[in-house]
């Protein structure tokens, strides 16, 4: 007998990510119901409340029938309110957390942030056995880290399935936060300024892709990990050799190629001895043409080149036994109990991103932008500059536009290892960096520039 679909609330469903959620819901054909503080949208059933009251988030899972709550509900980031953040972020998690649990509900979805595990410094392809750093980057981040540690921890507890996801630079159409700053900066004249020498990689994440990775968790909480939890093996003692080796379902898992990402590259196909240009030839091999049309085969075959691993690969034998002595009462290759890095997987140049907005917004208003040399800032010169910029924003009262926060933001590497989530969840990129600054482009021109916003000439 097929499983009865979920029936979803989306906490936050009103905000920038979970409205992508909810339509995201509503297309394919799901029942969802929306828990936020203000309601923007009127096309599902809507329940207003305030999420650190345990009683208001049960009242509207029992009304609503929930079975899966996805939880997107935050502040944004950069707000000087670090009492908000822990009434909103930590004790209202738990307090849909206890709600849960109360009313029976069996998935729970959090979005959690990738700026948990970065506090300045360069974040270089790491996975998710980074813990977070002993010194918070800030309170929004901080109180994301106990949040999502809540929801682990709540794995299991009263039936219970909880995971976590941990998205990098969400930018896309409904966004208004990274847009407006862009926006604001190209408004001002001001984008010839860079701080910094541009050679940090950094991840952006579309929207939409964030919001299909949320669906593809809450639909594989239940599935039952490729290998039995350690906590069948609790006899043996907790050492290495008690581990049971990868079961074939594991190796399968974790050995099989994953493609390249391209969906803003293209395909590039990487030439072998059966699939190849032919170039310039004075006769041509016997099978030069079954070469050449292998190569140029629109639906390459699966690549069946072996997967070589370190005893450093998240994914590593060595890694995941290490992984199942820490929390046998899971695996490392389930959703359930588990936090998972979603990004686009193809991180670029910090400034190259503005600058890709900047070049759409000119398609816009093409007489605004003078051709001006690019002034580049050292990051010692910025962060004095921002230090200023806080002092005289202290002085005046008013919240200062130029941060140190932002001084480093813009200045440190920051990309992640999206592996665990391609190979547990399904998660793909559908939508690339380009594509999505399109789209996000057009949606601000849509929704600001036809209305009250003038461009300054």
């Amino acid at each position: 007998m097929a499983p009865s679909k979920d029936i979803y609330l989306v906490i936050g469903g009103s905000g920038f990510v979970g409205r992508h959620i909810v339509q995201q819901l509503l297309d394919r054909g799901d029942t969802v119901s929306v828990f936020d503080i203000v309601q923007r949208y009127h096309d599902v059933p809507f329940y207003s409340g305030d999420i650190s009251d345990e009683s208001q988030v049960a009242d509207a899972l029992r009304k609503s029938g929930t079975t899966c709550i996805i939880h997107t509900a935050s502040p944004p980031a950069g707000l000087n309110n670090a009492a908000l953040y822990f009434k909103v972020n930590v004790d209202g998690t738990k307090a849909v957390i206890a709600a849960a649990v109360a009313t029976g509900v069996r998935k729970l979805v959090f979005t959690s942030s990738a700026g948990v595990v970065f506090n300045g410094g360069d974040i270089i392809d790491v996975d998710e056995r980074l813990p977070p750093p002993q010194v918070p980057m800030d309170a929004y981040n901080e109180s994301k880290a106990q949040a999502e540690a809540a929801v682990l921890a709540a794995n299991g507890k009263g039936g219970l399935l909880t995971v976590a996801l941990r998205p990098a630079g969400i930018f896309g159409p409904g966004d208004r936060q990274v847009m407006t700053g862009l926006y604001q900066v190209y408004e001002r004249g001001q984008t010839h300024f860079q701080i910094g020498d541009n050679t940090n990689l950094f991840d952006w994440t579309y929207v939409g892709n964030v919001a299909r990775a949320h669906l593809l968790a809450a639909d594989r909480l239940d599935t039952p990990p490729p290998a039995p939890p350690l906590s069948e093996f609790e006899f043996l003692p907790a050492t290495v050799d008690a581990v049971p080796p990868l079961t074939d379902a594991e190796e399968r898992l974790i050995n099989y190629p994953l493609p390249t990402i391209s969906v803003s590259t293209g395909t590039y196909r990487v030439p072998t001895c059966k699939a190849r240009p032919l170039g310039p030839y004075v006769t041509p091999v016997f099978n030069a043409e079954k070469i050449e049309a292998a190569f140029n085969d629109p639906n390459p075959p699966i690549s069946n080149r072996p997967i070589t691993r370190t005893r450093f690969d998240p994914l590593s034998e060595h890694a995941l036994t290490y992984l199942k002595l820490q929390k046998p009462e899971t695996s490392p290759l389930q959703v359930a109990g588990q936090v998972f890095f979603i990004t686009n997987g193809e991180p670029c140049y910090f400034w190259d991103f503005p600058r890709a907005v900047w070049h759409q917004l000119d398609a816009h208003f093409p007489d605004h932008r003078k051709p001006r040399g690019l002034i580049k800032l050292p990051k010692a010169i910025g962060m004095a500059a921002a230090t200023g910029s806080e002092w005289a924003g202290w002085l005046t009262g008013k919240e200062p536009t130029f941060t140190r926060f932002k001084v480093t933001f813009s200045c440190a590497t920051r990309w992640h290892n999206i592996e665990k989530a391609r190979r547990v969840l399904g998660y793909e990129p559908l939508v690339g960096v380009e594509e999505g600054v399109k789209r996000m482009v057009e949606w601000w021109f849509e929704e600001y520039s036809r209305g009250n916003h003038k461009v300054a000439h």
